[in-house]
Order: structure tokens, then sequence, then C-alpha cells
């Protein structure tokens, strides 16, 4: 891993989507929010502002990123509206986009044979280096997270992707690989990463 030091992050997940309630793989296709994702992106955002209020925290002293994919963008959008002034533009960053699951990518997590993929939940540390055919490893977005830690100019809101927010508890969090290669990151919860550490937040923490 490569030693950087990170600002304070506030990283949120975007909402479920019909492929994510369906377990199938979604990587970079466009896949849009369902209903369920929406109400989600949009508590977010009001348990965010809260989280902001209640630590005094100014949101124009943030830096606001996002993925450019729809599903993120909306959640983006629904995230800022839980604030009740206007915001800093966002920076939307390719670097920031999902793990590309190449040729995996509409299938259905558990109809794969093993050598193709395997599931969440099932996977040792080797497959944080296992890359399918057209796609990505977690060493790939480990190199883009490590490049867009370089524009970070000071504490930041990011809204992201599963695998960015895998990847970023093994660089900011340390967190052991064969913990994070398994982890379901929620679609519901402000994840908070200071370095070293990372703590989940919901409403009732504020």
């Amino acid at each position: 891993m490569v030693a950087l030091v990170w600002p304070e992050i506030y990283f949120i997940r975007h909402g479920e989507t019909p492929w994510n309630a369906e377990r199938r793989y979604q990587g970079r296709r466009d896949i849009p929010l369902n209903d369920k994702g929406r109400g989600q992106a949009s508590q977010n955002g009001k348990t965010l502002a809260a989280l902001f209020k209640a630590r005094g925290l100014d949101p124009l002293a943030f830096e606001w990123h996002a993925s450019p994919l729809g599903r993120t963008r909306e959640t983006m959008d629904r995230v800022r509206a839980g604030f009740d002034q206007h915001l800093p533009d966002v920076q939307y960053d390719v670097r920031l986009m999902e793990i590309s699951f190449g040729v995996l990518e509409g299938s259905l997590h558990d109809e794969l044979p093993e050598h193709m993929a395997v599931a969440p939940g099932d996977r040792d540390e080797s497959y944080w280096e296992f890359r399918p055919e057209a796609g990505e490893n977690y060493r790939d977005v480990e190199a883009r997270l490590v490049e867009f830690a370089g524009v970070l100019k000071g504490p930041s809101v990011v809204v992201s992707h599963g695998g960015i927010a895998r990847t970023l508890r093994a660089l900011i969090e340390r967190a052991p690989i064969v913990e994070v290669i398994n982890w379901a990151p929620p679609q519901d919860v402000i994840m908070h990463f200071t370095p070293g550490k990372m703590e989940l937040l919901t409403a009732a923490d504020v």
C-alpha cells in the first residue's frame, strides 16, 4: 500500500439499484436507482446535514466529489437536497467509478462458475488480485484512488460505489484485505474516514 495522508472523508455509497437487489455484477453498467435506493439516498442526505450541524462542520469548507455514473449522480443530488444552503459544485471524477467486472457485468453472483468469479462472502485474500476478462482487480482500483487522493485539498464528501468503499477501507483504515474483500458496504449509512479509522454513522448517531 502507498503511504498517504488522507483528509477527512464522509463517504456515501449510492442507493440500491435493481441489479443490487438481484445480486448482479454491476460494475460500470449505468443502472439507475430503484425506489428503495432513492429513499436511502434522501435519508443519507438528511443524516449528513444533521451530522454536520451536530459536529459544527461547515459544508462550504468541504469538497464534494462523485463518480459520474447515473446512480451516483442521483444519489449525490439527493444527498445535497438534505442541506438548506448553496453548496460547492460537485466534481465528477472517473477515478471514483466502480470497479469494472468486464465480461461478468450483468451476470448473477450465483450463476457463474468459480473459475470466473467468487461471490462476496466466499472470497479469500487472493481475490484482491483477481481480474476478470476485460475488467479490473482491486489493485487497479487502489492505483486510481491513490491518484484521486492527489487532487484532494481538504475534507471531502464523496459519493461512489461499493468497490471504492472496500478499497478505501484498505487504503485509509488499513483494514485487512481478507476482511474487506467480503464486506458488503451498506447503502443506508454514512462512512466517516479519518486516518487509520472508519466509523459507520446513521441518524441514530446524530
